[in-house]
């Protein structure tokens, strides 16, 4: 069975993610194509867009948002999550039982004794007049009925879980601030989340693997599960095995491919790229080793911006006084200074609307 080395998994990752070569197409099919972008801080997915998409245009995103053909909700992970109308409608059941136990991993004693799909019917009542409320709104109706659990865990399980909702801009729009207001799903986008098939197959989680494969691969199962929360997915890699091709990783670890993916050439040479906090392009992987040092993984999770430089995150990165300030993590060569810091003007000119172009490095560690 053929290895892929570290480097041939970066340059396919990076391809997958269009982070290569920055793509020629629109808002919704790259959204799509990247199967949803993690959103939890509401302007990371421009910078997401920015560093993948030609000319991408901050107003078509915001524009998606509001003609409803983009979705901010729980998802992957129970992270929130922009995603297309289509892949939310599609996907959101797939995910309900593990929403409910990732809550109730962090909540279970709040909810001892508590009927959860009796909550899940009152929660849904509440909102049916299709009216946004925010989580302390909703909770406020609610707690009377259920005193126990705080205000927190009882909000997080109806949002997050029980009921499917969508966040209603203004959130998420481009430069706006703005609280979290919560709408049904089914009221944001005209219809239900297509139910589970009765004969107990997995379209869906089959459909999940595919995509996944082929915004991230070549990865292994564990990896699929580390991107969606998901178990259960290793009957859906088996139902389309036969559609795969599989490698070995340098640990021996079996790898899953789409078999016309690209992978390119390990020798293909790398942009530098400015990614937002929790990107998908490290955080959609158990082994992140392809993109990010061992030493350096706890950046992914913290929220941190971080700068690939040759496909690898060598930088963090932050915005101050409209200056793009970049943090190396190893000695950068004067090339790879010079080639941040031009990436790093037209970043800054991007965030600014071309009233800046200040770019700071700072000095490389000893």
């Amino acid at each position: 069975m053929t290895v892929l080395g570290t480097r041939a998994l970066n340059r396919a990752t990076l391809a997958r993610q269009l982070l290569l070569d920055r793509a020629d197409v629109p808002v919704h099919d790259a959204v799509g194509h990247l199967c949803g972008m993690q959103a939890q801080e509401p302007q990371e997915p421009f910078v997401g867009l920015w560093s993948r998409l030609r000319a991408f245009d901050p107003a078509d995103l915001s524009d998606l948002l509001v003609r409803r053909g983009l979705v901010r909700t729980h998802l992957m992970r129970r992270t929130v999550h922009l995603l297309t109308a289509e892949d939310t409608l599609a996907w959101r059941a797939r995910h309900g039982t593990m929403l409910r136990q990732r809550v109730l991993g962090t909540y279970r004693r709040e909810f001892e004794g508590v009927d959860l799909d009796e909550l899940a019917v009152a929660g849904r009542a509440v909102m049916a007049d299709g009216e946004p409320r925010s989580m302390a709104e909703l909770v406020r109706v609610l707690a009377d009925r259920w005193p126990a659990p705080a205000p927190r865990a009882l909000g997080e399980m109806v949002i997050a879980a029980l009921v499917p909702m969508a966040q209603t801009p203004p959130r998420g729009l481009w430069r706006t601030r703005a609280g979290v207001r919560n709408v049904l799903l089914s009221s944001w986008l005209g219809r239900e989340a297509d139910p589970p098939v009765p004969d107990g197959s997995d379209p869906v989680g089959q459909t999940l693997v595919r995509r996944y494969l082929a915004a991230f691969g070549p990865a292994a199962s564990a990896d699929v599960r580390a991107w969606c929360g998901l178990a259960g997915l290793p009957t859906a890699v088996a139902a389309i095995r036969e559609e795969l091709v599989t490698f070995r990783d340098e640990r021996g670890r079996e790898l899953l491919d789409l078999p016309d993916a690209p992978r390119p050439d390990p020798d293909t040479p790398a942009p530098v790229r400015f990614l937002p906090a929790f990107d998908n392009a490290i955080l959609g992987y158990h082994d992140r080793g392809r993109i990010i040092d061992d030493a350096h993984r706890g950046l992914s999770v913290a929220g941190e911006r971080v700068v690939l430089v040759d496909g690898r995150v060598a930088a963090t990165w932050k915005v101050e006084a409209d200056t793009v300030a970049v943090t190396p993590l190893r000695r950068l060569s004067p090339a790879e200074c010079a080639t941040v810091a031009e990436e790093g003007r037209e970043l800054a000119s991007f965030l600014s609307d071309s009233a800046s172009d200040r770019v700071r490095v700072a000095a490389s560690p000893g």
